[in-house]
Formats: structure tokens, C-alpha cells, sequence
């Protein structure tokens, strides 16, 4: 693993280049994609110490009691195509250090960079079919839901997927941690510091063009803050629609055809639910790149909890806006809503951001963070709507997932300890 960790350091860049080429993410973009995935395998190194079993001697006379951490066996991975190289790296790293091997099956939009891993453990000298790669569609994730050797599945995707998977794994007695769709919420605060705020907003609803799980996609202005909104909508104006290869792009295209017209869908409905359409970005044109997948930076203000942009997750360029006059109305707003993958609030009040992380139902928080995902000696805890399981990727969590439990309880009565001295004669048979 420690080879591994220094051959993905190597081709961080040829590994981001074919990330750019397949899913159409900025470089930089897919640069920290790489990274990202690196610092769980970073983490895999040292990953002996939170493998350690518990042991209470002494618990009876003559009695201790010890448990062991021991693999599952064969675990399987499913990816999703926004992050082509790190959600793979949460997944066979972790299986793998923990005695177990893997079977990846990545999206089949966009391969590339899970089948470079895959060349680059060969050169590291992983033993062979320690991980495997299968492509396909429903039929692959059948397979993986339905063979019996394998013990757990790992997965990132849709709200759709996640729940069959889960379900069906499930059934057929397979340990399942699924992480799922979000709606995630960041909250200004009128005390907030304004030039932070709303460059850290748009920079974490529009990167990627949105195709994020951890998108800060909803945007709550509470009380006056309300008045930043034209200047929010002035920045995202100024960020710059590309393809992803090119030089300075911030944003690149959509996946493919279908995701665009679904985002171009929900825009419109915004629109005709009664949505203040403040920046639309449907009709951006790329030189050069005209039948490219593009939508530009969008944002619906005056979005009611009933309308379909906000009750559906849009993976797109597009935030939503709305309006509150108080904390407590902003912390009610999203305990209501199904989803609890991450939130964001922007304060310089200690106390209120405290009130904040306090009473919010969300998995992971930020304060002035925009993106709060944990490094991998912590876990991505998504929860209620975002994750269906019981243990959450990477960290100590990963480590529980991927083992199992063994506990022994053993009787060594000191009566029968045996008492001799040494011998020093030659021993001959008797």
C-alpha cells in the first residue's frame, strides 16, 4: 500500500487528465478528485492500529476475554461516475488492508480512471485477484446483490439505485453501506463575513457544474442578509463555462445529453411553480464545443419547500434561494426535509454556529466550511435520506464495516499451571 500511495502521487496528473477527458471536470477539478482518493490510501497505511481487538483479562477467575477484528472475505464496490478515481479509492484500499479482496464494478460512463488504479496496483505488487474490475449495467449489479460469496457491498449513487441495491443485498444477507442523493443547505447568516460567504457559496454550488453529492446546492439567507443575493448573482455570472481541458474553465458539461435536459427540466419547473428565475444558464453556448453539455450557472430565488427544485436533487449548476427571518425557521426548514448529507452555516457568532451543529439532523456540518467532508481518519457520515446502512466509508467506520467480530473467552485454571524446574541433563527418551 505504501508503494501504491506513491505511484498514484506519480500519475496524479495522467490519472486527472483521463478524468477530464471521460467526465469533461475541470482539470484542477479532477486533480482533487485524485487527491481526495489518495488521502484514504495515505490513511490505509496506517491502518494497523484501528485493527485492534479489546481484551478485558480477569474478567471471572482463571477467565480473560479477547476479540478480534478478522475479514469478511469477498466485499464488492459500486461507483458513481461524478468522481471516477476517489469514491473507488474509499472502497478496495480499505477492503483490501483489511484482509478482505474486492470486486469494483465502476460506472460505465466514464471507467477510465478506476481501470488505471487497477493497472497501477498491479505495479505496486498487490497479490493477483485481490481486485477485480466488472463492467456493466443492471446485470453486473445483480450479480453483486445475488452471489453468495460476497459478504458486503460498498455504494455511491442515486437515490433509485442505493435503495435496490440495499434492498436486494440486503435480502440475500450482505452487509450494504449506501451512500445516496442530497439536497444540502448552506445558511447565511446576516453577521457573516460577506466576502467569504458568498465566494465559498458559489464556488460550492457551481464546481463540477453542480455533479456533486456534497454540492451546497440549496442557499438559506436569514433576515438581511437577503440583500447579498444581487452580488451572489454577480459572481456566478463572472465564472467561466468550458470544457474541462481548457485553460481557466471553472465549470465544464454534464455527463451526457439526458442529464442536461433533466436539469433544464427542473430549472423550468422552478419557473412555472413560481420561482424567481434571477440567472439562467440554459442558453450558454461554448465556442468551438456547440453540442457540448453545457449549462451555466443558474440560480431560482424565492423557492417554496413544496416545489420540485427543491424537493428533487438537480445535480446540476443551479442553486436555489430561498428566504428566512431566523435561525430557528432556517434549522426547521432542513430538519424537514428527507435528506442529511451535509450543511454549511456562515457566521462569525460562536454561539449561533454552536445552536447550529446542536440541533441540525444532518450527518456532516460546517461552519464557514462550505463542502464539510471528513479526512479519511474521520468518516463521510451521511445520514437519514443520503445513506442507507449502518456504517459509514473510510475512517475508523470503513474499518468496521469491512471486518468482523471474533470474541474468545478462555479458562487457564492457575491450579494446573505446572511446576518444574529446568532440565540440564542431555533428554533421552524414556
Amino acid at each position: 500500500m505504501f508503494k501504491y500511495q506513491d505511484l498514484i502521487k506519480k500519475h496524479l496528473k495522467d490519472l486527472a487528465a483521463s478524468i477530464t477527458k471521460e467526465q469533461g471536470k475541470t482539470l484542477v477539478d479532477a486533480e482533487g478528485d485524485v487527491m481526495r482518493g489518495l488521502q484514504v490510501v495515505e490513511h490505509c497505511c496506517s491502518i494497523t492500529s484501528l485493527q485492534l481487538g479489546e481484551t478485558l483479562p480477569g474478567i471471572a477467575k482463571d477467565m480473560d476475554t479477547m476479540t478480534y477484528r478478522l475479514p469478511l472475505g469477498v466485499t464488492a464496490g459500486i461507483t458513481p461516475f461524478n468522481f471516477p478515481a476517489m469514491i473507488p479509492l474509499w472502497m478496495f484500499p480499505m477492503s483490501l488492508v483489511c484482509g478482505n479482496t474486492m470486486v469494483m464494478k465502476p460506472s460505465e460512463r466514464d471507467p477510465g480512471a478506476c481501470m488505471m488504479l487497477m493497472e497501477l496496483a498491479n505495479e505496486a505488487g498487490f497479490p493477483k485477484g485481490t481486485v477485480n474490475v466488472i463492467h456493466g449495467q443492471h446485470e453486473a449489479v445483480n450479480f453483486i446483490c445475488d452471489h453468495p460469496a460476497i459478504r458486503a457491498i460498498s455504494f455511491v449513487g442515486s437515490d433509485t439505485a442505493g435503495k435496490y441495491i440495499y434492498e436486494r443485498g440486503s435480502i440475500n444477507g450482505k452487509r450494504v453501506q449506501a451512500n445516496m442523493g442530497a439536497k444540502n443547505h448552506g445558511v447565511i447568516m446576516p453577521d457573516a463575513n460577506k466576502e467569504h460567504s458568498l465566494n465559498q457559496l458559489v464556488g460550492a454550488a457551481f464546481g463540477a457544474a453542480g455533479q456533486r453529492c456534497m454540492a451546497l446546492s440549496t442557499a438559506i439567507f436569514v433576515g438581511e442578509s437577503k440583500k447579498w443575493i444581487p452580488e451572489l448573482v454577480e459572481r456566478a455570472k463572472k465564472l467561466k463555462v468550458n470544457a474541462g481541458h481548457e485553460p481557466n474553465a471553472d465549470l465544464g458539461p454534464l455527463i451526457s445529453p439526458a442529464a442536461k435536459q433533466r436539469v433544464c427540466d427542473l430549472i423550468q419547473s422552478g419557473v412555472s411553480e413560481g420561482a424567481d428565475l434571477v440567472l439562467d444558464g440554459r442558453g450558454v453556448t461554448v465556442p468551438g464545443y456547440e453540442k457540448g453539455n453545457f449549462v451555466g450557472p443558474t440560480v431560482l430565488h424565492n423557492v417554496k419547500p413544496n416545489m420540485k427544485c427543491y424537493t428533487e436533487e438537480i445535480f446540476g449548476p443551479v442553486l436555489v434561494s430561498m428566504e428566512v427571518d431566523t435561525i430557528d425557521e432556517a434549522i426547521d426548514l432542513i430538519n424537514s426535509n428527507p435528506y442529511g448529507n451535509g450543511t454549511a452555516i456562515f457566521t462569525t457568532n460562536g454561539a449561533t454556529a454552536r445552536k447550529y451543529t446542536q440541533q441540525i439532523d444532518v450527518g456532516q456540518v460546517g461552519v464557514n466550511v462550505p463542502i464539510p467532508v471528513p479526512l479519511p481518519m474521520f468518516s463521510f457520515t451521511g445520514s437519514r435520506g443520503s445513506f442507507r446502512g449502518d456504517t459509514n466509508f473510510y475512517g475508523k467506520q470503513g474499518v468496521q464495516f469491512y471486518t468482523q467480530v471474533k470474541t474468545v473467552t478462555q479458562m487457564w485454571r492457575e491450579d494446573d499451571v505446572t511446576h518444574t524446574k529446568a532440565a540440564t541433563a542431555m533428554p533421552v527418551m524414556r
